[in-house]
């Protein structure tokens, strides 16, 4: 159930699933406190997901919660109303430099913290095509437009749709969409929207010495093929925190870890690093 929490610092949109230890979750590009990807391989009997959803996206505000920093601070407000000591903290992909920052402004009350296929850095340059396309498809004006248009041409043509987007994602050539796939594929553009949160994500950054305050044990998923966020990110994750592990995959859907058959193995190394943290 998605819930509302007036903090201090203003309304945070969260959902909780599973029950057991707190994981604060700090979704993706695109996505909100309804995000369904850790539940394709997180193991929900053992712990608690906390889902915000960060600022701009679903019915959390923008308001002036535009940096990571920022967001850090408003989601910790929800998790103090919360009541919650510690937790372990997971950034995905657009949501990595808000889970860094909140692991380094609140090492207290982070047991460790998990980076999948995440943004480390300053992600694109006002320069790179991605960027200028992604302003204006997904800026709040058009953002529903282009999603209502995405989701008629995946009604129309699912296939040719999952092959778009993979090109888009994954380095990998001459690869065989299932219909497996396609199913999962068509679902996340279902449930996805921008608000003002994607346009947000696109100029955000951190400090550089930020990262390097991130004192927790921290684990590091990302592939070998994301044609998304450069696999750079994560070697400069690696670099910089003192006590992490870095995984890689030569996966198929590159930037997207947690599709197809090949997403068990990150799972299963997520799982296996999950039974030695300890709060």
């Amino acid at each position: 159930m998605v819930k509302i929490q007036n903090t201090e610092l203003g309304p945070v949109e969260y959902s909780i699933r599973g029950k057991g230890h707190p994981v604060l979750y700090f979704h993706g590009g695109h996505s909100n406190a309804k995000d369904m990807l850790l539940q394709t391989g997180w193991p929900l009997p053992n712990h608690r997901i906390i889902i915000p959803s960060r600022p701009g996206y679903g019915n959390t505000p923008l308001n002036q919660n535009t940096t990571p920093q920022q967001t850090a601070r408003l989601i910790n407000a929800l998790v103090e109303s919360l009541q919650i000591e510690k937790l372990i903290v997971v950034g995905v992909s657009a949501g990595g430099l808000s889970a860094i920052e909140y692991a380094a402004q609140y090492p207290h009350k982070t047991c460790s913290l998990i980076l999948i296929s995440a943004v480390t850095r300053k992600w694109l340059d006002k320069n790179d095509k991605l960027y200028k396309v992604g302003q204006k498809m997904f800026s709040p004006k058009m953002e529903k437009i282009s999603w209502i248009f995405f989701r008629i041409f995946f009604r129309i043509f699912p296939k040719m749709m999952s092959q778009t987007l993979f090109d888009q994602l994954s380095k990998k050539p001459n690869q065989k969409i299932t219909k497996a796939e396609i199913e999962q594929i068509k679902e996340m553009v279902f449930n996805q929207a921008s608000g003002n949160g994607f346009v947000t994500d696109l100029d955000q950054n951190i400090e550089n010495r930020t990262i390097g305050k991130v004192a927790c044990s921290t684990l590091i998923l990302h592939s070998e093929n994301d044609e998304s966020v450069p696999i750079q990110m994560a070697h400069h994750a690696d670099k910089k925190i003192n006590n992490s592990v870095l995984k890689t995959y030569d996966n198929k859907w590159g930037h997207l870890l947690w599709v197809g058959e090949d997403r068990k193995y990150p799972f299963e190394d997520l799982n296996e690093f999950l039974k030695e943290v300890t709060c």
